[in-house]
This record gives structure tokens, sequence and C-alpha cells, in this order.
């Protein structure tokens, strides 16, 4: 997916799911609803299309990373091989172990705000780096990595797992 020219939006939405259940299952049923967004209210965070922003700034890399940072945006168990198919887009799922430890780096780790640096991020071509200024830093991406520091904080505390919609 490197160097793609279609921009790539990921959305995010808390679920509890049942130890049995299989969490492909799930994903087909609840995102096989054109209308999936508005059943789960409150329960949903759409990052659109700066989540590889945030993702750079986490892990200092586009799309890797080391556990538990990365699971914060990219990583995952990727539920759908071609999302395309099926879906519409990409389905990945973390299960409420990795919710809980990926909340815990979000509630002790500051804003990653010494990895933001324009340049740098347009040589990794990060998503959308074109149309930021340095007041991205500030204005969207700090704010929206507390909003993911509650997301998962509230999604661990209920017991949640997180699946993220990536197309």
């Amino acid at each position: 997916m490197r160097g793609t020219a279609v921009a790539l939006a990921m959305t995010y939405l808390r679920l509890p799911v049942e130890g049995g259940a299989d969490p492909g299952q799930v994903a087909r049923q609840v995102f096989g609803s054109p209308d999936w967004r508005k059943a789960h209210p409150g329960r949903v965070l759409d990052l659109a299309g700066n989540w590889q922003g945030l993702h750079y700034l986490i892990t200092g890399d586009p799309w890797e990373g080391r556990s538990p940072e990365a699971d914060i945006v990219c990583g995952g168990r990727l539920l759908t091989e071609d999302g395309a198919d099926a879906l519409g887009f990409d389905v990945i799922f973390l299960s409420q172990e990795r919710v809980k430890i990926a909340a815990d780096h979000l509630a002790h780790t500051p804003f990653p705000s010494r990895r933001f640096d324009l340049a740098a991020m347009a040589m990794a071509d990060v998503q959308g780096v074109s149309s930021w200024t340095d007041a991205a830093r500030d204005n969207l991406f700090k704010p929206s990595y507390h909003t993911l520091g509650r997301f998962f904080s509230d999604a661990a505390a209920h017991g949640e797992t997180i699946f993220k919609t990536m197309g």
C-alpha cells in the first residue's frame, strides 16, 4: 500500500465481544450494514485521512512499529484480506488485552511532538502531509492523540475490543 495515490480513511469502533465470538463474523455482521456508524452512537471515532500522520508520530514509521505503539493505529489482526470484495474496506481487530495495553501506553506517554517534522514525513510518504502546515501539530494531531487516548481508555474500562476500518 506504500505510495498509493488513493487517500485512505480510518474509523474505529468500540464493541464488547463475547469470549467465544469470532471477530471476523462479528465484523461481517456489524460492518455489513451501511448504517453501522449510526447503530453505535458514542462508540465510533473517525480519524479520516489523518490516521497515517498519527501512526508516524506515534511510531516513527508510516506503516510499521513495535507493540503497543503500533496497535494504536495500524496494528492488530487483519480480518479481511480483501475488504473491497466483501465490505468495501479492510477491518483490523484489537482484542481486549491489546486494547488495555495500548490504552495504558497512551495514558502514560505524552504526545510525541518531537517527531512532527513535515520534511521527514514527506520523505516517508505519509498520506496527507502536503496539506499540513506546522500548525497541524498542535491544532490537528495533538487533539487527535488525546481523543485516541480517551477512546482507548473508555474501551479498556468497559472490557471492549476495537475494530478499525480502513478504506
